[in-house]
């Protein structure tokens, strides 16, 4: 009897065990719209502002998972520029935080996708604990139709510009 009960104990660690590991979150990005979806298994949803590439610095589109993830990571191509939160995707480009929240919504990047710091950091956290399946649809340039305006800089410059590492 206790050895069958240490087998049922033993299958339902494992069965726990492998219904965490399928815990993702799952991150739309439309780039026509400048809006990030999140959506995570463990209930928690979310939708957000964003930035991606400006002309001449288009955002990858398709599906991708996580590669690397930091806390903060700096920039070598764009001055040493803090890119909080970062998870990269696909090469040198990443989701992470940005200063330039005034941005949010329109194009911006030099490819990375940008998230307030608040939102930054929960999106880390989140795929930190249950990994990510990412999704880039829309133009590859969104500027099209959209009125671009290149960004000014603000005291202390914008943060946050893609690494390309």
């Amino acid at each position: 009897m206790r050895s069958v009960s240490r087998l049922g104990l033993a299958v339902g660690a494992w069965i726990g065990l492998q219904a965490a590991a399928l815990a993702m979150v799952r991150v739309d990005i439309d780039l026509d719209a400048q809006r990030m979806h999140v959506e995570s298994d463990s209930g928690a949803t979310y939708d957000w502002a964003i930035s991606s590439g400006r002309p001449g610095h288009a955002t990858p589109r398709g599906v991708f998972r996580p590669q690397a993830m930091y806390p903060i990571v700096y920039s070598r191509k764009y001055d040493n520029a803090p890119m909080p939160h970062a998870i990269f995707f696909h090469g040198p480009y990443a989701i992470h935080a940005t200063g330039a929240i005034w941005a949010l919504g329109r194009v911006a990047s030099h490819g990375c996708v940008r998230l307030s710091p608040a939102h930054a950091a929960r999106l880390y956290a989140l795929v930190k604990k249950e990994g990510a399946r990412i999704r880039i649809v829309g133009s590859v340039h969104a500027e099209q139709g959209r009125g671009f305006t290149a960004p000014t800089r603000v005291s202390g410059g914008a943060i946050g510009d893609a690494a390309r590492l």
